[in-house]
C-alpha cells in the first residue's frame, strides 16, 4: 500500500503515524496491497476554499474526502481491485478545536478524521441513520484497535 502524507501547515505532524494508520485500516478493510492514498494537511484558508469549491459550503471544515477509482473493501471471498483510493484533506486547526471540546488530543482527532475520510473513500456514508451507525461503529472499532497497538512495534 502506498500512502503519501503532505503537511502544508505549520502544525507538527508525525507523518509516519498517519502512514501506519492508513496501512492498518486498508489491511483490515481487505484493500488491495497496491492501493494508493494521499493525506494532505491544510490550513483553514485552503480548507475553506476546498469546502466552498466541492461542497458549496462556507467556512473551513475538519476533513474532506475525494474518491478516485471508487474502490470498495474486499471480502474473504473476493479481493479488492488495485487502484487509487483517493485523497483526504484534514485541517489540523479545526481538528484541534474539536479535540478540545471532545476531551482528547488533537492528534487523536486527526487520526479519527483520517479514518473517517478513508471510510468515505471506500464508499461508506452517514447521510441516513442506518448508514451512520454502520460507518461510525466501524470507524470507532478501527481507530480504537489501531490506538491500542500504537507503540507495540517499538517494544
Amino acid at each position: 500500500m502506498s500512502t503519501e502524507v503532505r503537511n502544508e501547515t505549520t502544525t507538527r505532524i508525525d507523518e509516519r503515524e498517519f502512514v501506519d494508520l492508513a496501512r492498518f485500516v486498508l489491511e483490515k478493510m481487505r484493500m488491495h496491497p497496491l492501493t494508493e492514498l494521499s493525506i494532505l494537511f491544510v490550513d483553514e484558508s485552503a480548507m475553506e476554499q476546498l469546502h466552498i469549491q466541492w461542497m458549496d459550503e462556507p467556512g473551513p471544515t475538519d476533513v474532506l474526502s475525494f474518491p478516485m477509482d471508487e474502490l470498495t473493501p474486499g471480502t474473504e471471498d473476493q479481493a479488492a481491485p488495485e487502484g487509487l483510493l483517493g485523497d483526504i484533506a484534514i485541517c489540523p486547526s479545526v481538528a484541534a478545536k474539536q479535540a478540545a471540546s471532545s476531551g482528547h488530543s488533537a492528534v487523536e482527532e486527526m487520526l479519527l478524521l483520517a479514518t473517517h475520510g478513508m471510510l468515505h473513500l471506500m464508499g461508506y456514508d452517514h447521510a441516513e441513520e442506518d448508514e451512520k451507525k454502520v460507518m461510525f461503529d466501524l470507524q470507532r472499532r478501527l481507530l480504537l484497535t489501531f490506538l491500542s497497538t500504537r507503540g507495540q512495534d517499538a517494544e
